[in-house]
């Protein structure tokens, strides 16, 4: 630790290091945050006024009560894909059983039901 300060002292290092100019986004001190419920408050940005669904006065979390967030029908939307996944499921099941029955039906088993079978189309 003593070796970095002395290193710093020698090579007139500063401890706060300009920024490049022209490379950086306009930085707001005072931008403005509206949260859908009315509140407003001011924060440092890039953006000078930034709108929000839930703040700190209307979330859950801070406020203390159960109230259930759901903007999307995230519950339903599950559900419902569910419900799809498993419709395709037996779909594809019963698909394969009549893709399998029919394969069974079709191909001879044995060398004399072939022969059999040759003979019948002839």
């Amino acid at each position: 630790m003593l070796n970095l300060v002395a290193y710093a002292k020698t090579r007139n290092f500063r401890r706060t290091q300009i920024m490049k100019p022209e490379i950086h986004p306009t930085y707001y001190p005072l931008a403005h945050v509206v949260c859908a419920c009315g509140n407003t408050f001011t924060t440092g940005s890039t953006r000078p006024e930034i709108r929000v669904e839930i703040c700190s006065n209307c979330h859950p979390f801070f406020t203390g009560s159960a109230k259930f967030i759901d903007t999307e029908g995230r519950v339903e939307r599950f559900q419902r894909q569910a419900k799809e996944a498993e419709i395709t499921r037996e779909h594809q099941k019963a698909r394969k059983e009549a893709k399998k029955e029919k394969k069974t039906e079709e191909r001879p088993q044995t060398l004399r039901e072939m022969m059999e079978l040759l003979q019948k189309q002839k």
